[in-house]
Order: C-alpha cells, then sequence, then structure tokens
C-alpha cells in the first residue's frame, strides 16, 4: 500500500519512547522502584513501547513488580499470555522472507542479548559454514550482505544505523528473543557452534585482565556465550574466577563495584536464579555460586532474594566439610540477618560462624567470625561481649599480619562503629587515617568510603563534645564518604552515609539538607527492608523535627523508632530512645 501513503493510508512514523516515558508506562503498569532504576530499564528495552508493556505485566504478575529483575524476564512468555501479537508479527515476516539471507541475519542477532559489533558478526559468519545458520551467508557478498540489512531496516526488523558505529547491528528485544528461542529449539548444534564461536571471540577481544568495567565488558559478554555453548565449567574458571574476579581479589566487586554486571554474569550458571545451580559445575562451585549470588543479591539491596541461596550455600559448605567456606558463608548471613532487623537470627549465624571456624585452622576466617559477633553482639547492646571479641579479633589479626595493628576493611569499620558509641573519638580518628591508607593502596573502593564515614562521625561527635563549632573536617569526610558509597554501590551501606551526614547538616542547622539526605537513606532502606536503617532514620527525623521545634511530628518519629528497637532486639539504640524522651518530656 505505498502508493497510498500520501492519500488514504497515510505514514505515521512512531518512535521510541524516550527513558522518562518509557519510565512513566512502567510506573503506570505497576512496576516498582526508583525513577532512574525505571528510566535504565526503558533504556535497556529501546524505549520499545511493546517491549516495555510486556515487561511491565510479567515485572507486575511474576516478579513482585520489582525492576530490578527484569533479567529474568521472558518477553515471549508475556506475549503468549497477551495474545502472542509479537510472536505472529514474527511468523508473517517469517513467510515473507522465505530461505534468502534475511532470517539467518536475525538468527545471529538472536545469539546476541545487546547490539551485535561487525566483528563480532563476523566472527559467527566466517568459514566453516555453520549448517542451520550461517548456510546461505557464505557466499554473499558484501553488496548482497547491505542489500540485506537496508532491506531489514527498511522493514523495521532492524534499528536504524548509529552514525557513530554504523556497522553495529541491533534489533527490537522481542525480535531477538524470537529468533534465538526459533534457533536454540529448531538448530541447537547452529546454537551452541554460534555462542561457541562468540565465546572464543570476545574472551580473546578483552586485555588479559581488564582494569575498567568498559574493558571488562567483553569479557562479561564471553561468560553468557560461553555458557550458552555448554562451557559452563571452562567460562567460571578461566574467564569469570581467573580475569573478572581475580580469584581472592574479587577486583569487579571491591575495585569496580561491578555488582549489577557480576549479577548478570553470575545467572548464566544458574538453571533457575538464585535456586538451582547448573548441575554441570563442580559441587564445590555450585556452593560458591549460592553464597556469592546471595552477597551480591545483598550488596543491590534484594535482601529477601538474598536469603535462600545463601542458606543454601552454608548448607551446602557444612555438607562439604569445606569449613573455611562455611565460615564465609555463616558471616554473610549474620550480616543479612543483621540488615533486615533479625538480630536473633543475626546471631544464630554469628555463633555459627566462631563454631565452624574452630574446625579449621585459617586465622583471617577466625578473626572475621570473631568480628562478626562481636559487631551482632554491639547492635543487640552487649557493650563488654562486644569489647572483648572485638579485641580478640584484632589480636588474631596481629598474630598473623604483624605490619597491621588495627582491624581494617568492613571489620575495622565495625570497631570503629563500636568505639564511637563509647566516645573514644580520638581512637577513631587515629584508626580509620592508618586503615584508609590501606583501602586506598588497594583501591577497595567500599573500605575506603567506609573509613571516610568513620573519620566524618568522629570528627562530629567530638566536635560536639568539645563545643568547638568547626565542622570542616567532618563535613568534608562525609562528603567523601556518601560520595564513595554511592560510587561504590553497595545499597545496605548507602544509608549509613546518608544519615550521618543528615545528622551533620541538622547540627549546622541546614534543615532541607538535612531532610533531603534523610529521605533519600529512607528511600533506600524501605524498599530494601532494612530494619536498623529505618529505626535510625526516625531516630534521626525525631532530632531533626526537635530541633524545628516540630514536637508532635519528633513524638512519632521517636514512638516509630522505639517500637522498632524494641521488636528488634536494637538495644544498642536505648540510650537515644530514653534520651530523646527526656528531650521531649522536658519541653
Amino acid at each position: 500500500i505505498d502508493h497510498l501513503a500520501s492519500t488514504t493510508a497515510p505514514f505515521i512514523e512512531l518512535e521510541n519512547l524516550s527513558d522518562v516515558a518509557g519510565a512513566a508506562l512502567l510506573g503506570e503498569l505497576g512496576v516498582e522502584g526508583s525513577e532512574e532504576e525505571l528510566q535504565q530499564a526503558s533504556h535497556e528495552f529501546g524505549g520499545h513501547s511493546l517491549a516495555l508493556n510486556l515487561l511491565g505485566t510479567y515485572l507486575h504478575d511474576v516478579c513482585e513488580r520489582d525492576v530490578r529483575r527484569r533479567n529474568e524476564v521472558s518477553l515471549l512468555e508475556s506475549d503468549v499470555e497477551q495474545g502472542g501479537h509479537a510472536k505472529r508479527v514474527m511468523e508473517s515476516y517469517e513467510k515473507w522472507f522465505g530461505e534468502g539471507s534475511e532470517l539467518p541475519v536475525l538468527r545471529i542477532l538472536g545469539l546476541f542479548d545487546r547490539p551485535a559489533d561487525s566483528k563480532a558478526v563476523a566472527a559467527v559468519r566466517e568459514p566453516p559454514t555453520t549448517p542451520g545458520l550461517t548456510d546461505a551467508l557464505q557466499d554473499l557478498s558484501d553488496v548482497k550482505w547491505r542489500q540485506t540489512i537496508a532491506k531489514l531496516r527498511r522493514a523495521g526488523l532492524l534499528a536504524v544505523a548509529d552514525p557513530n558505529d554504523p556497522d553495529t547491528l541491533d534489533t527490537h528485544p522481542l525480535v531477538r528473543e524470537h529468533f534465538g528461542q526459533q534457533l536454540r529449539d529448531e538448530h541447537a548444534e547452529a546454537w551452541r557452534d554460534g555462542n561457541n564461536r562468540l565465546y572464543e571471540h570476545y574472551r580473546a577481544a578483552a586485555p588479559d585482565l581488564p582494569d575498567t568495567l568498559e574493558e571488562m565488558a567483553p569479557l562479561y559478554a564471553a561468560v553468557a556465550h560461553g555458557c550458552a555453548a555448554g562451557r559452563h565449567q571452562e567460562a567460571l574458571d578461566t574467564v569469570y574466577m581467573q580475569r573478572i574476579a581475580r580469584r581472592e581479589e574479587y577486583y569487579s566487586l571491591k575495585t569496580l563495584g561491578a555488582f549489577s554486571a557480576d549479577l548478570a554474569a553470575l545467572s548464566e550458571f544458574f538453571d533457575k536464579p538464585w535456586h538451582k545451580p547448573i548441575r554441570a559445575l563442580t559441587e564445590a562451585d555450585q556452593a560458591w555460586l549460592l553464597n556469592q549470588v546471595g552477597f551480591v543479591l545483598r550488596a543491590l539491596g534484594r535482601l529477601t532474594e538474598a536469603t535462600e541461596p545463601s542458606l543454601a550455600g552454608l548448607d551446602a559448605r557444612i555438607m562439604q566439610e569445606s569449613w573455611g567456606n562455611a565460615v564465609t558463608c555463616a558471616i554473610n548471613l549474620s550480616e543479612l540477618y543483621s540488615i533486615v532487623g533479625n538480630l536473633v537470627r543475626s546471631l544464630e549465624h554469628a555463633e555459627k560462624s566462631v563454631e565452624l571456624a574452630g574446625r579449621q585452622e585459617e586465622p583471617v576466617r577466625v578473626k572475621n567470625a570473631h568480628t562478626c559477633l562481636a559487631a551482632t553482639s554491639h547492635q543487640m547492646g552487649d557493650v563488654e561481649k562486644a569489647k572483648n571479641l572485638f579485641e580478640k579479633a584484632e589480636s588474631i589479626q596481629i598474630e598473623y599480619t604483624h605490619d597491621k595493628p588495627f582491624l581494617y576493611s568492613t571489620s575495622g569499620y565495625q570497631y570503629c562503629d563500636f568505639l564511637i558509641d563509647q566516645a573514644k573519638y580520638g581512637e577513631v580518628q587515629n584508626r580509620a587515617t592508618h586503615t584508609v591508607e590501606i583501602a586506598e593502596r588497594n583501591i577497595w573502593l567500599l573500605d575506603i568510603a567506609l573509613d571516610h564515614l568513620s573519620l566524618g562521625r568522629a570528627y562530629l561527635a567530638d566536635m560536639q563534645h568539645e563545643a568547638t563549632g568547626d565542622f570542616s573536617r567532618a563535613t568534608k569526610h562525609l562528603n567523601h564518604a556518601v560520595d564513595g558509597l554511592l560510587r561504590e554501590g553497595s545499597q545496605h551501606h548507602i544509608p549509613r552515609g546518608f544519615l550521618a551526614r543528615a545528622a551533620l547538616h541538622r547540627l549546622k542547622r541546614d534543615y532541607d539538607r538535612a531532610q533531603r539526605d534523610l529521605e533519600e537513606a529512607v528511600t533506600i532502606a524501605e524498599r530494601g527492608g532494612m530494619g536498623l536503617h529505618q529505626a535510625d532514620a526516625h531516630l534521626e527525623y525525631a532530632r531533626l523535627h526537635l530541633a524545628l521545634g516540630e514536637k508532635p511530628e519528633a513524638r512519632e518519629h521517636l514512638a516509630t523508632a522505639k517500637e522498632m528497637v524494641e521488636r528488634m532486639g536494637y538495644h544498642r539504640r536505648d540510650g537515644e530512645v530514653a534520651e530523646l524522651e527526656a528531650q521531649l518530656k522536658d519541653n
């Protein structure tokens, strides 16, 4: 009907949705998440309105409305449930194209979960022929290839060329998923061979040990294609562990803060996220995967999802009598339950970590277990027990390191957190000044941020105690802490920075900024179900409203905080609750 385009069949170009409009559409469909995350989801799905409708419906019905679970979405499954509109369109195009060169191009794009760069496409097309995939492309001239691409673009099955990268091919997510599934179901050998070629291509395309997330991207792609080709064990050992994580260094997480990218890569090793690892892996690797996924989900603020794989990982390690790894699993579970506010379960797993640590001779694990139990004891208000355990942990560390006289990394932050409550501000300043040098030397993003948080809180508390009125050092370190925590990305740590800086703004009588920081903390804490942070936020809200002379609001927040403190056994805050009650009574 092209000849009627200017009369009875007008042609109207429907542009893809902007990131903002796509986010609004997802919100209307009941999908929950921050505005930034909703816009990112819209961007990832190319602003395609049909894809976003299917995505939103699937997330609402299957994934508890959580936009962060979009990697679990099957657009085709959702499309079938809504009448199969997209599937019928794909089948119509297949009949139209027949067995020419167009369908093989679409099948090649079905191998990708991202735009296909020209070198990767060439790796799939190079001889020898892959039956069922590249048969019709082997003798295709460059002119015929360009004509095929142009035809697919005119049909709307390929995105328009990017002026900055004209040879890269991209298509609608539904097109990619449809032809990928078709290739996998009807030409299994071609699916494996195509992914195998891409695995070899991408792992060779990256530096041996990439330093940046951009340089790391081909390795993440290699993991996906290696797993699709059935090479799970090799992809885990030689690509993820050796080159992405750098073994015990965990470079991608500790230095790059690449939690989302790592989670996507780890998902490739599961039959069903996050319950059943691929059986082709060794039992030890399956147990490691469960714990690692729990750790990454926790960092992303997905605490409910993190519990099941973490528990399964601990059970597997105990069954394997891998005591050192079991210690780490128990510590991760204790910290997870602590963040949620289930301090009884946190204590149970902290004590379990100490018991398991006694079954092996690794001093690092013993130290970590004692620190974990100390931190939980601190939250529960058992000051003497926490003090003894922190001191024991530090003595163990000194024995095996000699050159590190203070607990450092997360253990060091937990000890400093305890010491601030004991008004040992000068000691915290001394410790954190020393340990931040270790963190900066190793480029440990989280540790750097937490050390600045310790310093900022210590300087702020010291300033209050001495009544000097000099906020400069506290401001410098707390700003550095918040920026660092946001950059590193561990969601369960970020509220700590905002809460501390909110207190700084309150004391400086910058109430608007205090309010904004509190809102940021509460948004993250409520969405992740972080009970302790929520209680701390209500306490700080009570202080803020009291400073503003808004007593009814202060009493309301205090009542909520008091109920949470009592219910969770968060007795570390008992004194603060009593102090605020006294202030409100006096006023």
